[in-house]
């Protein structure tokens, strides 16, 4: 079992900058594929970004692409979401997720997931 809880979401305005943090319970944290999807309202959950249980490899989608980090670090059993240059598109809740089995960064099918943490960006 893994349990996640995200934190540092907030309201912001375009260009800004958060660091989002996902802190996870588990023994076998380090295992697991980990990875960042958001919902907007109306909109279908897309993945935002994932990375490799080493942290060797990473995933990003288009639309985030140059603006968004992901990064973990298995000692602290955290990973993290650097946001840069927000836009008023990026306004989401975002879900920390872990993938135990899938290798396909693009594709990770998610066992375990937070709570969710609201991003908002104002124009």
């Amino acid at each position: 079992q893994v349990q996640l809880v995200e934190s540092g979401g907030g309201l912001v305005q375009a260009g800004d900058s958060l660091r989002l943090s996902c802190a996870a319970s588990g023994r076998t944290f380090s295992s697991y594929t980990m990875g960042w999807f958001r919902q907007a309202p109306g909109k279908e959950r897309e993945l935002v970004t994932a990375i490799t249980w080493n942290g060797g490899s990473s995933y990003y989608a288009d639309s985030v692409q140059g603006r968004f980090t992901i990064s973990r670090d298995n000692a602290k059993n955290t990973v993290y979401l650097q946001m840069n240059m927000l836009k008023p598109e990026d306004t989401a809740v975002y879900y920390c997720a872990a993938d135990r089995f899938s290798t396909c960064l693009d594709r990770i099918r998610p066992e375990y997931w937070g709570q969710g943490t609201q991003v908002t960006v104002s124009s």
